[in-house]
């Protein structure tokens, strides 16, 4: 699979059913070491909406992510590992 075929997929959290969001709007980061995949950043969903704040994200484990499929990238973590206070930037 292709970086490029990655960004229509949907984020989904199998601990609670939960959509986090698309790949296309998130970013990876990324161990500058090594080059893998260290996490997933998603815009948190939960935080209002405005043009001047700065976006909070949502770290997510990169070995938090179970599966990725057709449709969307299945990930597992339960409610307090992805709070808004372990936002990152």
């Amino acid at each position: 699979m292709k970086f490029s075929e990655l960004g229509g997929k949907e984020i989904v959290n199998l601990s609670d059913g939960c959509r986090l969001g698309m790949l296309a709007e998130s970013d990876l980061l990324i161990d500058e070491k090594t080059g893998k995949i260290k996490a997933l950043l998603v815009p948190d969903m939960k935080s209002s909406f405005s043009f001047f704040s700065e976006k909070d994200f949502v770290e997510i484990p990169w070995h938090c992510v179970k599966k990725i499929g057709n449709d969307m990238i299945i990930i597992e973590l339960d409610n307090n590992e992805y709070d808004s206070s372990s936002s990152y930037l």
